[in-house]
């Protein structure tokens, strides 16, 4: 009988470090997907200004903001840094949604093992109230 419920002890301390792996686990995707979420925000900026840059001739006049200061910037120059900028926000969303996938995959696995263990204790417990 004393066996059954250190057997119990040992189930439940397990189940409950496997839910706060699975919090952690949820906390960190909730946390990727606010910095998803800005990453995407500020893609969507960037390709606005690319089709306006676009949209300018060779000699226009393209200013860019460097703390409180308008500073005359070369059209090309602009164009390349925006592009530039959004390869790297693009790559930063592909690296963020492999990571939330992987961060998912780990989470369902921990629900697994949490409702096997779930199920374990309940049989353990069955068959004590039984005895």
């Amino acid at each position: 009988m004393s066996s059954l419920t250190s057997a119990v002890r040992d189930l439940q301390r397990d189940l409950e470090n496997k839910t706060n792996d699975l919090s952690k686990l949820q906390k960190d995707i909730a946390k990727n997907h606010q910095v998803r979420k800005k990453y995407t925000v500020q893609l969507g900026e960037n390709e606005l200004v690319l089709k306006e840059l676009d949209l300018l001739n060779e000699d226009a006049n393209v200013y860019k903001l460097i703390g409180p200061v308008l500073v005359k910037q070369d059209l090309a120059e602009a164009n390349s840094n925006v592009r530039k900028r959004i390869e790297y926000i693009s790559a930063e969303l592909k690296r963020l949604d492999a990571t939330v996938q992987d961060l998912e995959e780990k989470q369902n696995s921990k629900k697994d093992a949490i409702l096997k263990l779930q199920q374990r204790i309940q049989s353990i417990q069955t068959t004590k109230g039984k005895a």
